[in-house]
C-alpha cells in the first residue's frame, strides 16, 4: 500500500512539471510564490550651483529611467541628492549636485559652472557652463544621464555658456550668456514633468540677455553688477543661473526618487500616490522603500 501511494505521488509530480499537458510547472510555482514584482523608476541627482561673474549656468542631475526586478521583502535606500551651492564670488565654481540613489541605480549630480578667472566648469551628469572670461569650456555630461555645458563667451555682453541639460547640451551666443540645455519630460507621477534643465549664464553688461533656464527646473542668469544667478528649482535637478557682475551663483536645485508599479500598494516609502491604475512612491527626501 505505501508502495503504490509512493508512486502515485511521484505520477502527481511529474504532471505538475509538464507544461505540455495544460499544467504549470513548478519552477513557475515557485516564482510566483517568491513575490518578485518589476518596477518603472526615475532617478534624478541634484543639479550643480552657477557660476559667479559672467558665470555659466550650473549643470542639471544626471536623469536615468527604465525598470528593475525588486525582491519581496526587502528594503532599499533611497538617496535623493541636493543640489550643488553656487560660487559666492569668482573665481570659484560652483558646487556640483550630489548623486540620487535607488537600489543599484545612481544618477550622478550635475557639474558646478565656474565665473571670472576660475578654473575649469565641473563635468558631472550634466556639465556646468563655462565662464566668459578667455571662452572657458563648459564640463562634461555622463552619456547616458545628461549632457555638456556651454562655451563662454567673451564678446559682447560677456556672458557664460549655459548649463548642460538632460536632453540638450548648454547653451552659447555671439551676445550674451547662453542658455540652459532643455530637460526631458516624464509621466511616472501620472502626469508629465520635465526634469533635469541646466541653468542659464549669466552676463556682466546690461541689458544682457543672460541666459534663460532650461526646461526642467533650471534657474536663469542675471544680468549687470551685484545680481545674483537663480536658483534652480527643488525637486527637479535643475541647475542653478549664473551671476552677472559681483553677485553669487544661484544654487541647484534637489534631486528626486519616483518609481510606479502596476496593480495596488505592494511597498511603503516615500508619498505614495495612485494614477491610471498604478502605484507612485514620490521620494523627495532620502529615505528607505520597503518592498
Amino acid at each position: 500500500m505505501a508502495r503504490r501511494n509512493n508512486g502515485f505521488i511521484g505520477r502527481a509530480f511529474n504532471l505538475v512539471g509538464n507544461t505540455t499537458r495544460g499544467f504549470t510547472s513548478l519552477s513557475a510555482i515557485q516564482q510566483s510564490k517568491s513575490g518578485d514584482y518589476s518596477v518603472s523608476y526615475l532617478v534624478v541627482a541634484g543639479g550643480g550651483g552657477g557660476g559667479g561673474y559672467g558665470g555659466g549656468g550650473g549643470g542639471a542631475g544626471g536623469l536615468l529611467t527604465s525598470s528593475i526586478t525588486l525582491t519581496a521583502s526587502a528594503s532599499y535606500t533611497v538617496t535623493v541628492g541636493s543640489g550643488g551651492a553656487g560660487s559666492p564670488t569668482y573665481p570659484t565654481v560652483g558646487g556640483s549636485g550630489t548623486n540620487s540613489i535607488f537600489s543599484t541605480v545612481t544618477a550622478t549630480g550635475g557639474g558646478g559652472a565656474t565665473g571670472l578667472s576660475g578654473p575649469a566648469a565641473a563635468s558631472g551628469g550634466s556639465g556646468g557652463g563655462g565662464a566668459y572670461s578667455g571662452q572657458t569650456a563648459g564640463g562634461a555630461g555622463t552619456p547616458g544621464q545628461g549632457n555638456a555645458g556651454g562655451l563662454g563667451n567673451s564678446t559682447g555682453n560677456y556672458g557664460g555658456g549655459g548649463g548642460g541639460g538632460a536632453g540638450a547640451v548648454g547653451g552659447t551666443t555671439a551676445g550674451g550668456a547662453g542658455n540652459g540645455g532643455i530637460g526631458l519630460s516624464n509621466s511616472i507621477s501620472g502626469s508629465a514633468v520635465s526634469y533635469a534643465g541646466g541653468g542659464g549664464g549669466g552676463s556682466i553688461t546690461a541689458p544682457g540677455p543672460s541666459g534663460t533656464g532650461g526646461t526642467g527646473g533650471g534657474g536663469a542668469g542675471s544680468i549687470g553688477n551685484s545680481t545674483n544667478g537663480v536658483a534652480g528649482t527643488a525637486n527637479t535637478g535643475g541647475g542653478g543661473g549664473g551671476a552677472g557682475g559681483n553677485g553669487a551663483g544661484g544654487n541647484g536645485g534637489s534631486g528626486i526618487v519616483i518609481i510606479s508599479y502596476l496593480g495596488s500598494q505592494r511597498g511603503t516609502g516615500g508619498t505614495v500616490t495612485t494614477s491610471g491604475g498604478y502605484t507612485i512612491h514620490t521620494f523627495t527626501s532620502s529615505s528607505t522603500y520597503n518592498a
